[in-house]
């Protein structure tokens, strides 16, 4: 049997698709799987920030198509580039083991948030990141930064920045953990919804595929995303508005935190939530509604009008 996983081509989106790729095949030996390489928009769009983009799954909508046309059988996405709402015809089947959410600061000299000097341009495409970054810090300089992890690290030690902030989970995929400074505690900065979690998206009527991947997927990780994917989907959020949410499981308890930010950091709204674990989604929506109630729902309509105009 043949199964073709559809995937982006950079560095870390092949490390993590050939990690499944790897799982599948010592799992079910009667199983080849092949890699296709699929350009996203966000892929090809390299001198703009995602913000200035618009629209939602900029790197995994031309994947899923692909999945729709039967042209692949599998994607393997990092869940924080997935928009909560899927299409019609296709489903979430497995979340393996999440690696760690939080963010991390790679800096000349080691230093952490805390120790950069006042003024310092810190890079990141991230307004979730920039605006956390600029509400303990106002001081610092953000500066927009794309492109794939060699490029982010490059650029810090060609350019002007002092520091760039990547995803922890990304750089230890790669095997760049040597390389960072500070793992960003989540009291100062909290991740992105999903960060540090891949989700394997399939066709929902293809059984043979579905009974696949049961083995890979953790229960956990299931429970957790999906609080966060709730929470965001509440809020209608997407990479243009600064939201960010952590939920764990701690003995059948699932603690959720959840914050939403003016663009400049002015202003952060943040709170927390515990629920049950198998009252995931339902926590999610909850602690959304509260932050909306506690002004976020300002801060958001304020940021949505600024994007139309």
């Amino acid at each position: 049997m043949i199964l073709k996983i559809g995937t982006r081509g950079s560095k870390l989106a092949l490390a993590q698709s050939n990690w499944v790729k790897e799982k599948i095949e010592a799992r079910h030996l009667h199983v080849r799987v092949e890699l296709v390489r699929i350009r996203t928009k966000g892929d090809k769009i390299l001198d703009s920030a995602l913000s200035k983009i618009g629209g939602k799954g900029l790197f995994v909508k031309e994947i899923e198509d692909a999945l729709i046309r039967k042209q692949v059988d599998l994607a393997v996405h990092s869940m924080k580039d997935v928009p909560s709402d899927l299409p019609e015809q296709l489903m979430l089947a497995a979340f393996p083991l999440r690696e760690d959410p939080r963010d991390a600061l790679i800096s000349r000299g080691d230093k952490t948030l805390d120790q950069l000097p006042k003024g310092s341009s810190v890079g990141t495409s991230s307004l979730r990141r920039a605006a956390q970054l600029l509400h303990i810090r106002p001081d610092l300089n953000v500066v927009p930064l794309r492109g794939n992890v060699d490029t982010r690290l490059r650029k810090l030690g060609s350019g002007d920045l002092q520091a760039i902030i990547l995803a922890a989970a990304g750089l230890k995929r790669l095997g760049f953990s040597n390389r960072v400074s500070q793992i960003i505690p989540v009291e100062q900065v909290l991740p992105a919804i999903g960060q540090g979690a891949l989700g394997l998206e399939v066709r929902r009527d293809d059984e043979d595929t579905l009974h696949l991947l049961d083995f890979i997927n953790h229960k956990s990780t299931e429970v957790t995303v999906k609080c966060e994917r709730a929470f965001l989907k509440e809020l209608e959020g997407g990479c243009q508005v600064p939201i960010a949410a952590l939920a764990q499981v701690d003995e059948g308890c699932l603690i959720l935190q959840g914050m939403v930010a003016e663009l400049d950091g002015s202003t952060l709204i943040r709170n927390q939530i515990t629920g049950h674990k198998d009252r995931a989604e339902e926590t999610g929506s909850a602690l959304a509604r509260e932050l909306l109630q506690s002004g976020g729902g300002k801060i958001l309509e304020g940021i949505y009008g600024r994007g139309d105009s």
